[in-house]
């Protein structure tokens, strides 16, 4: 169990993230929130990258900065940032990766040959990094994370350049390995949230303003969400009014889809349909 209690960062005179008390457990959490929500600050805290200003970062009961190396080993990250050395193979990289772990010669072969199953780039192992696409990087990096099966196991942004059918694998792959560990998802690709999370923590400035389900997220934004539909030239007036509007073509013209505290009059009510992403916009507006 990982538990967060009074988390606080502060740069200077800037709050990053401001008192969070949140717990996890086993099981799959997805982590939302605006640019400049806190989400890469709090990520980084709790892989100890970082100094916390306040608050404790428990891990079955004990802080993690006396744990140490001993909570770092239980810990699987893969950033948004590909920092990588080029020149290595995707083999050789998750065989480097196995020996910063600690992990035997045998075992660390052997789930480097696993994992490259799992991130389907076992045909692709032999060739260089540097030959790779952002994608396929991605990918990599997933696989070290998983290496030495972590007990947590933290994804910023795990699917960025991945085609639809690699994003639905490794979402699946990810629901399954969730059933034995922590797993904190954080993405901007809403759809990866919402069909694996079981709970989904909303931050903003730095605050918690939501942890639940993603059904009970949805729920507690009806009435909020509305469209209007009209012409091309009639929706584009009005995107400019709601900049982050969601503007949508459908067969016989074009909608405008908004979420706003108070719907305006020109817009009618959507009770039925809503999303997650529903959810994000109103939290990123409010």
């Amino acid at each position: 169990m990982l538990e967060v209690k009074e988390l606080t960062k502060q740069y200077g005179s800037f709050t990053a993230l401001d008192h969070l008390n949140v717990t996890f457990d086993k099981g799959v959490y997805g982590l939302l929130g605006p640019n400049g929500a806190g989400k890469s600050t709090f990520l980084n805290l709790i892989t100890d990258n970082i100094p916390r200003t306040g608050g404790e970062i428990l891990y079955n009961g004990k802080d993690i900065r006396s744990l140490g190396a001993r909570y770092r080993k239980q810990v699987g990250y893969t950033p948004q940032l590909q920092g990588m050395y080029e020149s290595f193979t995707a083999r050789d990289f998750l065989h480097y990766i196995g020996a910063l772990k600690g992990m035997r010669l045998s075992a660390c072969r052997k789930q480097t040959e696993e994992f490259l199953e799992v991130v389907n780039l076992s045909k692709d192992a032999h060739h260089l990094l540097g030959s790779f696409s952002g994608g396929m990087k991605q990918r990599v990096l997933l696989a070290a994370a998983m290496l030495d099966e972590p007990e947590i196991l933290i994804l910023d942004e795990p699917t960025v350049g991945l085609d639809p059918k690699e994003r639905i694998h490794l979402r699946n792959y990810i629901a399954s390995i969730a059933r034995n560990r922590t797993v904190l998802l954080a993405t901007h690709v809403v759809d990866d949230i919402e069909s694996i999370a079981g709970r989904v923590l909303m931050l903003k400035q730095g605050r918690m303003c939501g942890f639940d389900s993603p059904a009970h997220l949805i729920s507690q934004i009806s009435g909020h969400v509305g469209e209007t539909r009209g012409s091309y030239e009639e929706i584009l007036e009005l995107k400019q009014q709601y900049p982050n509007g969601k503007l949508m073509q459908l067969e016989d013209g074009f909608c405008l889809r908004i979420v706003a505290q108070e719907l305006p009059e020109n817009f009618s009510r959507v009770d039925v349909g809503l999303t997650l992403e529903d959810v994000y916009l109103y939290y990123a507006v409010m």
